[in-house]
This record gives structure tokens, C-alpha cells and sequence, in this order.
């Protein structure tokens, strides 16, 4: 099962996309977590901490692995086909969560020649990755709808657009329903996240039905997740909504998607 988690940034993305790799880590399944958000926090929400979290090389930005898979003899060319199934076992990061943890990184450079390799290796892993991989694995997508016009997200089994109630974050997850609607992606979702009041929830609901899109779930405001964000302290699932919630989604997700 490959879920990728979407929208707007500062929504929850992140915490969501984690909650659910810990949840079906914790009950038993392989899981590996990917990070493909150029501002990468998955890490310290599957339970490292921000040292650990900084010694991880991601992906695009290791020089060594890129030259080893995609270098050749003649400057100025690479190679466009390289194994990549070695670099899961070697270039995973194990977490407290439970599950393995990869960060993709973001390609940094003026000139789009020299980006080439590091794109075609973080293209041909995410495709190994969500393809040929039997694990359950969750993509944190970076913010906005990016990553749908490079088709980053393309093959998973389903995509979780996360909003709230502001106007500009519903607006944004329907434009991402809508180019993902027109992609290989079959099961497109909102998930409604940070809903504190019945009225928020209208707001919501009233929005995805206009739109034609189908709602998954409605996660509640926890204050205690603010508060493990400032203190770095893990959510006990038995107090706290949220991580119920997000609980309730995981089992729902496997109902419709078994593993």
C-alpha cells in the first residue's frame, strides 16, 4: 500500500503523513516513510532527534551516491538506467516510530544541466520505491501541487489532500484534487485537519461537496500536538485526539486498500 500526503504547507502535512507510518509500524507492517519536502521534518516526528535528524545526507544532496550511480567515464554524461534497489538498505534511517525513513532532499542549482543525475536518481528511487516495494509507504509531499506537475506522486494506491477551514487552504487542496483527478492516481481524498469547532466542519464539508470531493476524514485541534512541538515529547495516542483520528483514517485506509 503507497499513500502520499499533500497541501497547502503549515496544515498538519507532516504530523499526519508520520502519525499513520507509526500506526501501521506499530501494528505490525514494514514501513517506509519517505520525506520529499524540500523543508524535510519528518524526521523529528518519527521520533529522532534534531541532531540525528541533521546527520542524515539526503538523498539529492550526496554527491558520492549520485557519481556512483549515474557517473560514467566522459565528463558531462551520465547514466539514465542504475539499480537502485541497494540504496533502501544502506540509505534508510531506522526511528523510534517504527518506521524507516529516507529523505529525498531538494536538487539546488542555477544551471538545470548539472541537476539532471540528482533528479534522475531521486525519480528512479520513488518510482522503485512505490512500484516494486512490497513495504506500506507514506510519502510526505512537498507543499502545494509541485510535485503533481513533475508526476512525483504518480502510481501510489491513494493521495490524502490535507485543509483546514481557511478558504485559501481549501482552495488549494481542490486544485490539487482536481490535477490529481487527471494523473494515474485512482483514489484522491480530503482529509480535514485542525477542525475545532462544528462550524469549521461545515465549512469543510460544504466546500468538498461544491467541489465534488470526497471527505475521509476530520481530524480534531489537539493542543497537545502544539504542545509536543515545543517540547519534543511523544503523543500518548490514549490522550490524544488527533493521533484517534488519525488512527480511525489508518483503519479505514486498510479496509479500503488491504495490505
Amino acid at each position: 500500500m503507497k499513500i502520499a500526503v499533500s497541501g497547502k504547507g503549515g496544515l498538519g502535512k507532516t504530523f499526519i503523513a508520520g502519525s499513520l507510518a507509526a500506526y501501521y509500524a506499530r501494528h505490525g507492517h514494514p514501513v517506509i516513510a519517505i520525506d520529499t519536502d524540500p523543508s524535510p521534518n519528518l524526521a523529528m516526528t518519527l521520533g529522532l532527534s534534531v541532531e540525528e535528524a541533521a546527520r542524515i545526507v539526503p538523498i539529492a544532496e550526496d554527491e558520492h551516491l549520485i557519481k556512483l550511480k549515474t557517473g560514467t567515464e566522459f565528463p558531462g554524461v551520465f547514466r539514465l538506467t542504475f539499480s537502485v534497489d541497494d540504496i533502501i538498505e544502506k540509505y534508510s534511517s531506522p526511528t523510534p516510530a517504527g518506521p524507516a525513513l529516507m529523505v529525498m532532499g531538494t536538487v539546488r542549482s542555477m544551471g538545470a544541466g548539472c541537476t539532471c543525475p540528482a533528479n534522475s536518481l531521486v525519480k528512479a528511487l520513488l518510482r522503485h520505491l512505490v512500484v516494486e516495494r512490497d513495504e506500506v509507504v507514506i510519502l510526505d509531499m512537498e507543499a502545494g501541487i509541485e510535485h503533481l506537475g513533475r508526476g512525483t506522486a504518480e502510481h501510489v494506491d491513494l493521495l490524502l489532500v490535507i485543509a483546514d477551514a481557511n478558504r485559501k487552504s481549501l482552495e488549494i487542496s481542490a486544485t490539487i484534487c482536481r490535477l490529481a483527478a487527471n494523473s494515474a492516481i485512482k483514489k484522491v481524498f480530503l482529509v480535514g485537519n485542525r477542525i475545532a469547532d462544528s462550524r469549521q466542519e461545515t465549512a469543510v464539508r460544504t466546500f468538498a461537496e461544491t467541489h465534488g470531493i470526497v471527505i475521509l476524514a476530520m481530524i480534531p485541534f489537539d493542543p497537545l500536538v502544539a504542545d509536543t512541538g515545543m517540547t519534543g515529547n511523544p503523543l500518548d495516542e490514549a490522550t490524544s485526539p488527533a493521533l484517534q483520528a488519525i488512527g480511525s483514517l489508518a483503519e479505514t485506509i486498510l479496509a479500503m486498500s488491504p495490505i
